[in-house]
């Protein structure tokens, strides 16, 4: 059976579950969640997912919200991207709650902000705040990466495509790759994994298609 991964190509938080199920080697496909004009809010999707939200993951019976919690569940199913041991589990997991809080919280507001909203629209004392935020979540990260390939252990993991989540858009967001070297390095290994893809190719959905 095909797992539908209902997302979109702009979203960060549909690409943390898109990246690992396509290089899980299960058998998937994205299903277009129209975000920008409502979807997400209409009585079908919400039928679907009561929290209003892409991604959500559909494999038979089972449906997943929340990326973590779908990362979790492509662990059970394959055995891949979980940690080698408890310990690795727990780090991978700490991680993975990071990202949530610290990183995906502010980089997708702020990329937001700054580029899918009217500009007469944007708050530029929020901007200033989160990118505030964002700099820090960096900084965390970038510690966390000294002299490491992958956050925990020796393989990537659900640490690593979590936190990468918003890191490969184009559009600004306060965020440049070459000002983080451990980062950067981070991200070419992950650029590196064969079956690597970048979110606009993975996904379905691009700015242009709403003329940005």
């Amino acid at each position: 059976m095909t797992i539908k991964l209902y997302c979109f190509g702009e979203s960060g938080n549909s690409y943390k579950a898109a990246l690992p199920l396509e290089l899980s080697g299960l058998a998937w496909e994205p299903v277009k969640v129209d975000f920008f004009s409502g979807e997400t809010r209409s009585d079908a999707y919400l039928g679907i997912n009561p929290m209003g939200e892409a991604p959500i993951l559909v494999d038979g019976d089972v449906t997943i919200a929340q990326s973590g919690v779908m990362q979790m569940y492509i662990t059970e199913k394959t055995g891949k991207f979980g940690g080698a041991s408890p310990q690795e589990a727990r780090e991978v997991m700490q991680w993975v709650f990071f990202d949530n809080h610290k990183m995906s919280s502010q980089a997708g507001m702020l990329r937001f902000q700054m580029n899918f909203l009217p500009a007469d629209k944007r708050n530029e004392t929020v901007i200033g705040f989160m990118a505030g935020r964002l700099k820090a979540a960096l900084a965390t990260l970038e510690r966390g990466l000294e002299g490491r390939d992958w956050l925990v252990g020796d393989a990537p993991s659900n640490a690593d495509f979590s936190n990468c989540g918003y890191l490969f858009y184009p559009e600004p967001f306060s965020f440049t790759r070459a000002d983080w070297p451990n980062i950067d390095r981070w991200l070419g290994n992950i650029e590196g994994l064969e079956g690597w893809k970048h979110p606009y190719d993975l996904m379905p959905g691009h700015p242009s298609d709403r003329g940005l």
